[in-house]
């Protein structure tokens, strides 16, 4: 459902992406590892459509990014590092906003509501105004617009960012229940977090592909855990 082929992008003098390729299916959950300027968020922010490439391309559910990025964003749900939400509105008018934008009407918007509430566990909060929101129920409210559509792909950069543990174990249980009928990259610091959801892995340094492998495989080759393999891998890439 993901095709991504010779990605790069620079900012100046700095290579955030540099070649990248890879591909992710329906029924994946790919974990994009990295330390930080490792260019995750980049490479996600060129497949949702929000950056161009300056070289390489990708498709989403056969839609080339740079030909056809309307339809790329229609097929995807983008949770960003830092979601745009509008401190001022209510949690409930901001969600029927993304569903105006969505083009979600009528009887099909009160039964995406009914779903998508409850699943990301905002109920108390729809009539608080966003501004008033902890940082873990705003994560929450991000986390529901990307899902008002019930979007094949799911690009999510720090899903729990800001989540207290059992929220946490919320937000990954819903992935995991999602899992088998989406294609899902998720950007993710927390290395049990990938152990607990992730079918597959990849270890980014310095905008290049070090390692992709599912974790499993990872601890068998390097003989131990996943927090080792992280340090081995991107260490070595920049010593």
């Amino acid at each position: 459902m993901i095709e991504v082929k010779e990605l790069r992008r620079s900012f100046g003098p700095v290579t955030a992406v540099d070649g990248i390729s890879f591909s992710v299916g329906k029924g994946e959950v790919l974990g994009l590892l990295g330390p930080n300027g490792a260019g995750k968020t980049t490479a996600m922010r060129i497949l949702a459509c929000f950056l161009q490439p300056d070289s390489g391309t990708a498709t989403v559910c056969g839609h080339d990014i740079l030909k056809n990025p309307i339809e790329v964003r229609k097929s995807i749900g983008y949770l960003a590092e830092n979601v745009p939400l509008y401190n001022e509105m209510t949690v409930g008018s901001f969600l029927n906003f993304i569903c105006d934008v969505r083009e979600i009407k009528g009887s099909e918007r009160r039964q995406t509501l009914d779903r998508v509430i409850p699943l990301c566990s905002i109920e108390s909060v729809y009539h608080q105004t966003i501004e008033t929101l902890s940082k873990g129920y705003k994560r929450r409210v991000g986390l529901a617009q990307t899902l008002l559509h019930d979007p094949d792909v799911l690009i999510l950069d720090e899903p729990t960012d800001g989540l207290d543990p059992n929220q946490k174990y919320g937000v990954r249980k819903l992935i995991n229940n999602m899992a088998k009928n989406k294609c899902i990259i998720i950007s993710t610091h927390i290395l049990e977090e990938v152990e607990a959801i992730c079918s597959r892995t990849i270890i980014v340094a310095k905008g290049r592909i070090l390692a992709d492998s599912t974790p499993a495989a990872l601890k068998e080759q390097y003989k131990c855990g996943l927090d080792v393999v992280f340090r081995k891998i991107t260490q070595a890439k920049s010593a």
